[in-house]
């Protein structure tokens, strides 16, 4: 598909993926990156131990895995414009309602709340409406709006800080669910496109979208080939959501000092966007279960290096550099392989039922490591999360299309 001009992005179907760019910052930026800040605040104020208060996220994201093909199903048949507004407003209801939580009780069920409006907010709805909008041919509206999407980390994390300074936890997510009412809901309430490409007839793709390959389904999207694809993402979760809350503090224990730490840190986010460049221009006559294995086969072979090579800031700098560019690819892969492999008909509940068990793993892994590296070693605690790579890079590698 040959790449828009910056007119396609205002006007026709591609407008799609300028309003998901502005809207996927603001709700990741409002719901999945302010916990790692808030949350040791939330704690305190409440008195509770931080184990316990970021249980209320783990929580959420559990929610957002059961939600998460129900909310894939209502794109497909009722478009994202009328999903994922509801997805914003809801995420604002949970944030004031965080704020206001009086007791335990009340705090777990308004992170329910908080999930449920992930599973309908965050890039699995998302590639949902650009499946549905541009059919067989979503695949660059795919990978472009994860370089917006790339930024929300960058953005978030100063702006929370930013906000917690000045107004406190409370007053930051109040302010967070101001912009999920105001500016996100109306935005894909009414400017997001509301066509639908007509994924069973490849003539008509290419008679409304010139570029769009004729490509039919090659797979029913169940069976033991759907099994593979669901269970190479879902391993793949637990790396992420794990080494995010827990890599930099190993390192830190490694020996390297906290400025060192923080700096390796800095490297994750422009490897990402870097990888996703690459995968726009200069990949794109790749098959996505090529990028996708490749991109697995890298994050096994830093987990190779941090094992056989002397530890130093160089080599810890180095697997950051190739955790970046794998998780980069593989965020696109979870909106491209599915496409590839199922073809675009009921591409939002598929792309739901693949996103489900991988939420739950994102759950349920900080604390998974958190209790290994407690009960046995760092080093013990970094073999767990490299062999859900290697289980992940084994389910992608035996998939035949």
């Amino acid at each position: 598909m040959s790449m828009p001009s910056s007119r396609d992005f205002i006007i026709g179907p591609w407008r799609a993926v300028s309003v998901l760019g502005v809207t996927e910052i603001l709700a990741w930026g409002a719901l999945f990156y302010p916990p790692v800040l808030t949350v040791p605040l939330i704690a305190a104020d409440h008195g509770w131990s931080k184990a316990f208060a970021m249980a209320g996220f783990s929580l959420g994201l559990f929610v957002g895995g059961i939600v998460s093909r129900y909310v894939g199903s209502a794109i497909d048949r009722y478009g994202g414009h009328i999903v994922m507004p509801f997805g914003s407003l809801l995420g604002a209801a949970g944030l004031v309602g965080l704020v206001a939580a009086p007791n335990a009780t009340a705090y777990f069920a308004v992170w329910s709340v908080i999930g449920a409006a992930m599973a309908a907010s965050l890039y699995d709805p998302a590639f949902a409406t650009l499946g549905r909008i541009f059919g067989a041919a979503a695949r660059a509206p795919i990978t472009t709006l994860t370089l917006a999407g790339g930024f929300a980390s960058t953005v978030s994390w100063p702006a929370t800080q930013f906000l917690i300074d000045r107004a406190g936890w409370r007053g930051a997510y109040l302010v967070y669910a101001a912009l999920l009412a105001l500016i996100a809901a109306p935005l894909l309430a009414f400017a997001l496109p509301r066509q639908r490409a007509a994924h069973e007839a490849p003539a008509t793709i290419a008679a409304e979208l010139p570029d769009a390959p004729a490509v039919k389904p090659k797979l029913a999207p169940h069976g033991i080939v759907f099994v593979l694809v669901a269970t190479a993402f879902a391993s793949y979760a637990f790396v992420p959501s794990a080494l995010a809350a827990h890599l930099l503090a190993i390192f830190g224990r490694f020996g390297l000092t906290a400025d060192t730490v923080v700096a390796i840190g800095m490297l994750f986010g422009p490897a990402q966007v870097l990888a996703r460049v690459c995968e726009l221009t200069l990949a794109r006559g790749f098959k996505p279960l090529a990028i996708a294995r490749s991109a697995i086969a890298l994050l096994v072979a830093g987990f190779v290096l941090l094992a056989i090579a002397p530890f130093s800031a160089m080599v810890a700098a180095i697997f950051a550099v190739m955790f970046g560019m794998t998780n980069g690819l593989i965020t696109i892969a979870r909106g491209t392989v599915p496409l590839s492999l199922f073809g675009a008909s009921g591409y939002g509940r598929l792309v739901g039922r693949i996103g489900g068990p991988f939420l739950v793993v994102q759950a349920v892994a900080p604390v998974a490591l958190a209790y290994v590296v407690e009960r046995a070693s760092d080093v013990a605690g970094l073999a767990l999360v490299a062999a859900f790579a290697v289980v992940s890079l084994v389910s992608f590698a035996v998939i035949r299309a």
